[in-house]
């Protein structure tokens, strides 16, 4: 036993179990610094000295791999304090005070756990009782120094790391499209499959303006986009799979694209469980942002303005994040009506009339958070027509310059497509011929491997010949949908805005989009009529007043030529004989549907026309029973004549 000159160790110490905390901070030290790892099993050898037999000494080495700056994920950290509270511990071991813990709120709170059950600590330089006051003081220094050499050492590596980045040098992970050089610098991906996809995205996303209508232009074109492998065996090669939103919306967000360098995107938090949390920041907070550090896909101002359609096209809850992207419905102001009262931006609502889907304007965000009434409804059948007319008044004169680059557009957007899927298929006939001299050049006789190449051969031919027929069907499709007639609709259309506006072919998604472009937003107002202030891109603004909306009743009223007709052909037929007549002159009810017997009573009653009867009568006709009776015969004989 090592002599105790200070009389630390008591039998009572003895007669409890020895604790060893073994801990490196990173697997790499764990693999690499095996030195210091021995060392801090070798302290067993101490415990033995001080008279610890060998079954009485407990090994918490679980913690191997973990930073000591929380306790949070270090179980067996918190396994040994518990032993310690338990009053289990006699002596807690470790190499240096760093192994145990490098944050003064851990490091104190074991401390603290150690005096009140009489529990020892040893380490490289001594035996402490955290009982005694001097001792106590020590410890405590010495945790207090560990937290702050693990201070210091994290400054100068985020210094090191901060001034990398603020002259651009740092070296990071790059996206799909982007490589280093031999010289450290950024370059463009040399394949240039690559980078037509991703010119491609880019500029599908600045024609759709949303990134779910991108998505479904390359699931439509048949196109795949590129995606690098960053782990397992496969890592750093580059694959091809469907694209999605998430993807999509990663790659319109990341500023490398842009050409710019940036550093300090987020902020780490640790919440009271020791969970880390990432916020992403403003643009103005970001660490680093350096334009035009390397070269991009796209200029720094599309990045700014692909951002704000993004921010427009955003549906989450807040007071900026209201505006969606056009959609299908017939709305035609869906996402950019104000309301004149609250300044809230209105909602739409749908109604059926002739199985025609009409909208309705309607702000009741108050209503739906605070059971409140609602604010306003506008009818929007007749809005959107004087919307439509201002349009075509606004637009009609830019519009053949426009035409004259819709056909070139559509050429060069055909040929982009058109391009990427012949570097698709070459690409695909490289690697089965890659695989074709694998398998020619393996031993015949080796069967097991020259099967697994055969079979793998094989693959790659039928990968090449799908993707070579999809090539061929898209190429008919395109000259089906790209012919001379079409054309010639295009530059027809093109030159009659009116007529294209009104063609009832045109979409409503694309009708909607056609708005957007000249207009930032309107506001409505419903008082004695509904005025309409309209906002113009470019800042000018235009008013609109219309006049009230019909009620109901005016809007279900009859036509008066219905009613005119009705009233002429009760002189001769019955109501059943009329709503014949009518429905084979193609006329109709209010509401679409076929007139009925029903019908022409209604009108005869809700315009106080002369009955039938009252007509008759006033010719001087008789009734069947009244003729017979003048005539003194009975009403059979009266059948007869």
């Amino acid at each position: 036993m090592i002599h105790d000159p200070r009389g630390k160790i008591k039998p009572r110490h003895l007669r409890r179990n020895a604790y060893l905390y073994v801990r490196q901070s990173t697997l790499r030290q764990v693999m690499e610094n095996t030195e210091s790892t021995e060392r801090q099993y070798a302290l067993r050898q101490r415990a033995i000295q001080l008279g610890w037999s060998q079954e009485q000494i407990v090994v918490i080495d679980n913690d191997l791999g973990q930073s000591g700056a929380s306790a949070a994920d270090r179980l067996g950290f918190q396994n040994l304090v518990a032993e310690v509270g338990l009053a289990h511990a006699g002596i807690v071991m470790g190499l240096e005070v760093s192994r145990l813990a490098r944050n003064c709120a851990d490091w104190h709170r074991l401390l603290e756990m150690c005096a009140l059950t009489d529990t020892l600590i040893l380490d490289e330089d001594g035996l402490y009782d955290p009982a005694h006051f001097n001792d106590r003081l020590l410890l405590g220094l010495k945790g207090t120094m560990s937290e702050a050499e693990l201070h210091v050492l994290k400054a100068r590596l985020q210094g090191g790391i901060l001034n990398k980045a603020r002259r651009g040098e740092l070296l990071g992970p790059l996206p799909i499209g982007f490589q280093y050089g031999h010289d450290r610098q950024v370059r463009l991906e040399p394949d240039r499959q690559v980078q037509e996809s991703l010119r491609v995205f880019f500029e599908t996303f600045q024609r759709t303006g949303s990134a779910t209508a991108t998505v479904k232009a390359f699931r439509e074109q048949g196109l795949l986009f590129p995606h690098r492998v960053h782990g397992g065996p496969n890592k750093g090669e580059v694959v091809w799979t469907p694209l999605v939103h998430s993807r999509a919306l990663w790659l319109l967000h990341n500023p490398r694209y842009c050409g710019a360098f940036f550093h300090g995107r987020t902020r780490q938090r640790h919440d009271p469980h020791g969970s880390v949390r990432f916020k992403k920041l403003p643009r103005e907070e970001w660490t680093v942002f350096l334009p035009d550090a390397h070269a991009g896909y796209i200029s720094l101002e599309q990045f700014e303005e692909n951002q704000g359609k993004l921010l427009e096209n955003a549906q989450a809850c807040g007071a900026e994040r209201k505006r969606s992207p056009p959609r299908e419905g017939p709305a035609l102001l869906q996402g950019i009506v104000l309301c004149g009262r609250c300044g809230n931006r209105m909602g739409v609502r749908y109604h059926q009339i002739r199985e025609r889907l009409v909208p309705d304007y309607i702000c009741q965000r108050q209503g739906i958070e605070r059971a409140e009434p609602i604010c306003q409804s506008i009818p929007g059948a007749g809005l959107e027509v004087a919307i439509g007319a201002l349009l075509i008044e606004t637009i009609t004169p830019l519009t053949l310059e426009v035409a004259l680059s819709v056909e070139e557009e559509l050429k060069r957007r055909g040929n982009e497509v058109e391009g990427l899927r012949q570097k698709h298929v070459e690409r695909l006939r490289y690697e089965a011929d890659l695989a074709r001299r694998r398998y020619m050049q393996v031993d015949p006789d080796n069967r097991l491997v020259a099967d697994e190449l055969e079979g793998e051969w094989n693959g790659k031919l039928r990968a090449h010949k799908e993707a070579l027929e999809a090539m061929e069907e898209q190429r008919r499709a395109q000259a089906r949908t790209r012919g001379p007639e079409q054309r010639a609709q295009i530059l027809a259309l093109a030159k009659d805005f009116p007529r294209l506006w009104n063609d009832p072919r045109t979409p409503s998604r694309e009708r909607k989009r056609m708005a957007r472009l000249l207009l930032e937003d309107v506001t409505l107002t419903k008082g004695p009529g509904i005025t309409a202030q309209v906002r113009f891109k470019g800042g000018t603004t235009q008013t609109i007043t219309l006049p009230p909306p019909p009620p109901i009743a005016e809007l279900r009223k009859n036509p008066a030529h219905i009613v005119a007709e009705v009233d002429r052909l009760l002189d001769d037929y019955t109501h059943g004989q009329i709503a014949a007549i009518l429905s084979n002159k193609g006329m109709h009810t209010v509401t679409g549907t076929a007139l009925q017997r029903l019908n022409i009573r209604h009108i005869q009653e809700a315009y106080g026309l002369v009955p039938r009867y009252d007509r008759l009568r006033n010719r001087g006709m008789l009734t069947l029973s009244e003729a017979a009776e003048q005539l003194g015969v009975s009403q059979a004989t009266v059948k007869s004549w």
